[in-house]
C-alpha cells in the first residue's frame, strides 16, 4: 500500500458549542491508502479533550508509513488485529483514520459497499438526529427553525438546561434526545429525567463523567429515561463496563479505533441487550460515510457532522431530513472533491 495524507480546516455553518468547548473551525486529517490503483479514505478530526491534534496525527502516521507500505494487506480485520492494534492501541484517532481507509480500500477492491460485504440490509435504517449545539436561547431556536427535522439532539450542560428544552419544545413537537456531555451530577440526572420525560425527550446521553460507572448504576435505578453512554463507551473493553449502568451505547469510530472495532462493539452491545447507536465528531463525509456502514446494526444514529459544515470536502452518504441516502459505490462510497 502507498500512504498519503491531507489536512483540512472544516468551517462550521454555526459555532458548535457543547458543555466544555465551542469551535467554529474543525481541523481534520485525511488518510489515503492506495493499492493496485484503488484508493481508500479515512478521517480523524482534532479533539483537544482527547489530546488529538493535526500535528500528532501527522507525526504518528509518518512514523508508521514505512511499515504500512511494506505490510502485505489482505483484509481490514487482519490489518487491524495484527498491525494497527499492537502499534496504536493508545492512539485510537489515528488508528481509526487508517482503519477506515483500509476498509474503504478493501471494499473498493472487492467492488462492493462494506454493508453488502457483511451481508447487511439497508432497509429500515434509523433516522439521524440533527444537533442543536449550545448557544443563546435565541440562536438555538433559530437553528431549529432553520432545519425542519424528524428528531433533534439537544446539547445541554448549563445552569439552565430545563429552560433550553422548554423553549425549544414550544416551537416543535418533534422528538428530542439530550446530551449533557458529562456535565451533570447523579442527582441532577435523576431529577432532570423526570422533567425531560414530560417534555418529549427520548433519552439522556452521557450525563456523568466518563469513569463514573458505579454511580451510573445507581442513577439507572432511579432515572425514568433511558441512559446512553458516549464518553464512557470509547473502546471494546468499555462495552461490558457500560452494561450495568446504561441502557445503550453510542459508538464513535475515532474513539473506538475505526470501523473494525466499532462493529465489534455494536455486536457485543446487542448481545448484552443494549440499545446501539453510531455518532460522529463533526467529520466530513469521509468519516460520516465510514460510520454509516454500521447503521444496519443500530437503533439510533447521530451522523449529521457533514451537514453542520459550511462546505464538505468529499462525496459519500447523504442525509435528507434525517433519512440516509446510501451510495451504491464500493467501499464506504467516498471520494475527495
Amino acid at each position: 500500500m502507498k500512504v498519503k495524507f491531507y489536512h483540512y480546516n472544516l468551517e462550521m455553518a454555526h459555532p458548535f458549542g457543547i458543555s466544555r468547548s465551542v469551535h467554529t473551525i474543525q481541523p481534520t486529517f485525511i488518510v489515503v491508502l492506495e493499492q493496485d490503483g484503488v484508493t481508500g479514505f479515512g478521517e480523524a478530526t482534532q479533539n483537544r479533550y482527547y489530546g488529538v491534534t493535526p500535528e500528532n496525527l501527522e507525526a504518528g502516521l509518518k512514523a508508521l508509513q514505512p511499515e504500512i507500505e511494506k505490510y502485505p494487506f489482505t483484509t481490514p480485520e487482519d490489518f487491524y488485529d495484527n498491525f494497527l492494534l499492537p502499534r496504536l492501541k493508545n492512539f485510537r484517532f489515528l488508528m481509526a483514520a487508517i482503519d477506515e481507509a483500509s476498509n474503504d480500500l478493501y471494499g473498493k477492491l472487492q467492488g462492493k459497499p462494506l454493508w453488502q460485504l457483511w451481508d447487511y440490509t439497508i432497509e429500515n435504517l434509523p433516522l439521524s438526529t440533527y444537533t442543536i449545539a449550545l448557544d443563546s436561547l435565541e440562536v438555538m431556536q433559530q437553528k431549529l427553525l432553520e432545519k425542519p427535522w424528524p428528531v433533534y439532539k439537544i446539547k445541554l450542560g448549563t445552569d439552565h438546561d430545563i429552560e433550553i428544552v422548554k423553549t425549544l419544545r414550544a416551537i416543535t413537537d418533534k422528538p428530542f434526545r439530550v446530551d449533557a456531555n458529562t456535565a451533570w451530577t447523579a442527582g441532577q440526572t435523576v431529577e432532570n429525567s423526570k422533567i425531560l420525560k414530560d417534555l418529549g425527550v427520548e433519552f439522556i446521553e452521557q450525563p456523568l463523567p466518563y469513569d463514573q460507572y458505579e454511580a451510573m448504576q445507581a442513577v439507572k435505578k432511579q432515572a425514568v429515561l433511558p441512559l446512553i453512554a458516549d464518553e464512557s463507551s470509547r473502546t471494546e473493553a468499555d462495552v461490558q463496563k457500560c452494561a450495568p449502568g446504561f441502557d445503550g451505547i453510542n459508538v464513535k469510530l475515532v474513539k473506538a479505533g475505526g470501523i473494525t472495532p466499532a462493529r465489534r462493539m455494536l455486536l457485543e452491545a446487542k448481545a448484552l441487550g443494549l440499545k446501539t447507536m453510531v455518532g460522529c465528531m463533526t467529520e466530513s463525509s469521509i468519516g460520516i460515510s465510514a460510520a454509516a456502514q454500521l447503521l444496519p446494526l443500530c437503533d439510533y444514529a447521530d451522523l449529521d457532522g457533514a451537514i453542520l459544515l459550511k462546505k464538505d470536502i468529499a462525496t459519500g452518504v447523504k442525509l435528507d431530513r434525517g433519512k440516509f441516502i446510501m451510495p451504491q459505490t464500493a467501499g464506504t462510497g467516498t471520494d475527495l472533491l
